[in-house]
């Protein structure tokens, strides 16, 4: 029996509240469904692209400041950014093609590199994420305050703070329509961004012949001065402090499942928009920095003062209308930050996801809400993000230091897996030399950059995200270790119960329509479902008359991928079920199934209860639940504890549940 709605929980207000707040629930037996929720290449680049292009707001900056007096090193610089930007899309364009299913550097380093390459490069991602979220938000607050009154400085981190709450909540309503709410501050920032940068380069179209010249008289100067390995001391440092330029490349690659089919097709699309939207702006700005003469400001950032300078003397009528283009355009830089926050929110808990699949981080991360968010991991997100805004207090250059450092970890991880991939492709020919060409020249510009930036910025915030992420790994480990250990108890109580030596007991058992009823809430066919059984039936020896095995389909980012996917799952759950009332009418006693798909296991369970309690007499409700001889918060942070929580709701509803240990003693070791 399926079911797509549900008795509401909720007091009718709190129900009305939450529903104008989150939407309504989506119904998963929508054919349309996937397609609908789906991203085309223009939403995900929206979506999807706005982190890669926002980091033009302080990544150029970063890197022009720190050329010191040698600025002449802007040109080389614009074009380095320029390939860089190109050579990154390039190489996860191709992991994209051979990871269609999302789950990007995390992925990657599993498949390719093995599951500590893998971890590492998934917890950086996380905490790279988390970083994304903080850094967008504190640089969007910032871009706006650089034209405010000084006296309201000490209002932007309790400003960021409350960004940040606005924007988990509306995540929680789901990415498609958070980004469609979105995109006229996209569109904003490129309509005031692309003329002004066109604008800044075209005003010196002049100079732009002999720039060229000028910049190699310069670096002769400086070599003078400076010697090669100085002047190459400079840029390289430059270069890699404006690492945030790059940040948010790899978004798509994490997502893809997310993307409209052909998958493949729009994430290459996507990446395209990405890499041309990002090179113009950042490639461009830095040019506009050096044509311009663009200096520091106390208070205001670089493309504050060049928004000033390009726009200064405009009217129209007589009007100064140059203030107003430099407030939009500064508007709509923060306002696109917040869009970039996006970046964390969506790819974020998808990272989060694929590793509770893999159990490498509580298996809730991959639960998804009624409205098919995966809810845990956006409020995590967003909390991690407020404890690292509150941590810096909300300083974008400690957080770009950080940003930079894991997300370039990723990259290098993820190019080195494809390296070795086209490597091990080598005899199959194709195109595997050109392909694997990208993916090296790829990974020693990120390798570059990560050891620089770690080594040049390790006091200055470089130690804090190196620790996170190793804490991170630590606890992972932690988890899965502790999951194989429950697993492997869980394997021997299958061996010993899963065929019971039962006889067939003869023509089966009729309803006895004045009960009494035993309601199981069981998972799936196994020694935990069938124990539960077996302890009902030892402690109330012929008591119970009939028996409804109860079951939920739990669909979560590991399923929703696809109407076949849920169809599956289906599948599976009533095939469980009618092993469970075959060996109940083996034991003699009536049986009968009732399942539900759904995304919320306790409600789900809920709700079935109360309607079977409706069709049967003198119901009791029975649940399996694991107890841990030394019970903690860890150990309750990884396991639902369902049967405690449907407990407390059924008994208030005056319904009966009689919960079942099932022991785990702390002497069992993981083999």
């Amino acid at each position: 029996m399926i079911r797509a709605g549900r008795v509401p929980i909720f007091p009718p207000v709190l129900a009305r509240l939450k529903g104008l707040l989150l939407g309504g629930p989506k119904n998963l037996l929508d054919p349309r469904i996937h397609h609908n929720l789906a991203l085309v290449a223009m939403l995900a680049w929206i979506g999807l692209g706005a982190d890669g292009l926002s980091s033009s707001s302080y990544g150029p900056e970063e890197a022009f400041l720190n050329l010191g007096g040698h600025v002449h090193l802007a040109l080389y610089l614009m074009v380095a950014t320029v390939v860089t930007v190109f050579l990154i899309s390039a190489s996860y364009s191709q992991i994209i093609e051979l990871f269609p299913t999302g789950g990007g550097g995390y992925l990657v380093g599993t498949k390719l590199l093995g599951p500590a390459a893998g971890i590492v490069s998934g917890s950086a991602l996380v905490i790279d994420y988390v970083l994304t979220i903080a850094i967008s938000t504190a640089a969007g607050v910032e871009a706006i305050f650089s034209f405010l009154p000084p006296e309201l400085q000490p209002l932007k981190l309790p400003t960021e703070l409350l960004m940040v709450t606005l924007l988990t909540g509306l995540n929680l309503r789901g990415v498609k329509e958070s980004i469609l709410v979105l995109t006229p501050i996209f569109l904003t920032f490129m309509l005031t961004h692309i003329p002004l940068i066109l604008y800044g380069v075209l005003r010196h179209s002049n100079a732009l012949p002999t720039l060229m010249v000028d910049t190699v008289a310069d670096t002769h100067a400086a070599i003078a001065e400076l010697g090669m390995l100085g002047v190459a001391a400079v840029f390289l440092r430059a270069f890699s402090m404006g690492g945030g330029t790059y940040t948010g490349i790899e978004a798509v690659s994490n997502s893809t499942d997310i993307l409209r089919e052909p998958r493949v097709q729009t994430g290459k699309r996507t990446m395209l928009y990405m890499a041309t939207s990002l090179s113009f702006t950042a490639g461009g700005i830095l040019l506009c920095y050096l044509l311009n003469g663009v200096q520091r400001q106390p208070g205001r950032t670089l493309n504050a003062s060049l928004w000033d300078i390009l726009t200064s003397g405009w009217t129209v009528g007589g009007f100064p209308i140059g203030p107003l283009v430099v407030a939009i355009t500064l508007i709509s830089e923060g306002a696109l930050l917040f869009v970039a926050v996006q970046t964390g929110f969506t790819a974020g808990p998808r990272t989060l996801a694929a590793m509770a699949v893999d159990e490498w981080v509580p298996k809730r991360m991959a639960h998804l809400s009624e409205r098919l968010v995966t809810q845990n991991g956006v409020i995590a997100m967003g909390l991690a993000a407020t404890a690292v805004l509150i941590y810096t207090t909300g300083q974008v250059k400690i957080l770009i230091v950080m940003y930079s450092i894991n997300v370039f970890m990723t990259f290098t991880l993820s190019q080195l897996g494809m390296v070795r991939h086209w490597w091990q492709m080598r005899a199959e020919g194709g195109h595997w030399r050109r392909r694997m060409i990208v993916a090296m020249t790829g990974t020693s510009v990120t390798a570059t950059v990560l050891l620089i930036t770690s080594v040049i910025k390790f006091r200055e915030g470089g130690w804090v995200t190196l620790i996170a992420t190793g804490v991170l790994v630590g606890f992972c480990y932690m988890v899965r270790t502790h999951y194989r250990r429950v697993r492997k108890m869980l394997r021997s109580l299958d061996e010993v119960l899963g065929n019971l030596p039962l006889s067939e007991h003869g023509a089966p058992a009729e309803l006895a329509t004045e009960g009494p009823t035993a309601i199981v809430l069981v998972e799936s066919y196994s020694g935990l479902g069938i124990h539960t059984l077996l302890s009902i039936i030892r402690m109330f020896p012929r008591h119970y008359k009939n028996f409804v095995f109860c079951a939920v389909g739990l669909v979560d980012s590991g399923q929703f991928k696809g109407t076949k996917d849920v169809e599956a799952l289906e599948a599976k759950v009533r095939a469980d079920l009618e092993k469970f009332v075959e060996l109940a009418q083996r034991m003699g006693v009536y049986a009968e199934y009732r399942y539900i798909l759904g995304t919320d296991l306790i409600s789900e369970l809920e709700t079935m209860s109360l309607d079977v309690t409706r069709e049967f007499r003198r119901c009791v409700v029975f649940a399996g639940q694991l107890v841990f001889q030394k019970e903690n918060l860890f150990t309750r942070s990884l396991h639902h504890e369902t049967a405690f929580s449907v407990q407390r709701r059924l008994q208030f509803r005056g319904v009966q549940v009689v919960i079942l240990p099932i022991r785990v003693w702390d002497h069992i070791q993981v083999a």
